[in-house]
């Protein structure tokens, strides 16, 4: 019997484990889920984004939004009211939803607002000082050590081979 060495495999995979959560989250909640309500997803300025569902018919006190470990999920479930109305046809989709949206690293949302049957969620990506990209100044070795030479004169302390320096 022949027996594979799959650990090469594994050491590529170094740091995936966050793709798989995400997959796994995928299959497990879009599966089941239709197109209702339709969304879009837009993006307003350099680091601003936003939501908009469409959810003709729901008030606010029937619409859920919250955020909870990197995932925003917004919800809806009319209140029954059936028993009052007699339907000859019934259309309008009124069905209760949830939607589940995973936020990037540094995403936040701000805020959400409910105008002529649209929810609109307004997010924002605030990258810390420490992560963003910097740029290095790239020095000559002389310059570096001409430095170092004056810091140590500052200090008062100056070392053997300056003191050599200085008797040339």
């Amino acid at each position: 019997m022949r027996s594979l060495d799959l650990s090469p495999l594994f050491r590529a995979t170094i740091g995936f484990d966050q793709l798989a959560d995400m997959f796994d989250r995928i299959m497990a909640t879009d599966v089941g889920q239709s197109g209702y309500p339709p969304y879009n997803i837009e993006k307003t300025a350099e680091d601003a984004y936003r939501i908009s569902v469409a959810v003709a018919g729901f008030s606010e006190d029937e619409l859920n939004v919250e955020v909870k470990d990197n995932e925003l999920v917004i919800s809806g479930r009319k209140k029954e009211d059936d028993e009052k109305r007699t339907y000859l046809h019934r259309g309008i989709a009124t069905r209760a939803f949830e939607k589940h949206f995973q936020l990037a690293d540094h995403v936040h949302v701000t805020g959400a607002t409910l105008r002529d049957g649209m929810l609109h969620v307004d997010l924002i990506r605030e990258v810390p000082e420490a992560l963003k990209p910097r740029r290095i100044e790239i020095n000559s070795g002389t310059s570096i050590e001409g430095t170092i030479i004056d810091a140590k004169r500052i200090e008062g302390k100056e070392s053997k081979s300056e003191k050599a320096d200085e008797g040339r």
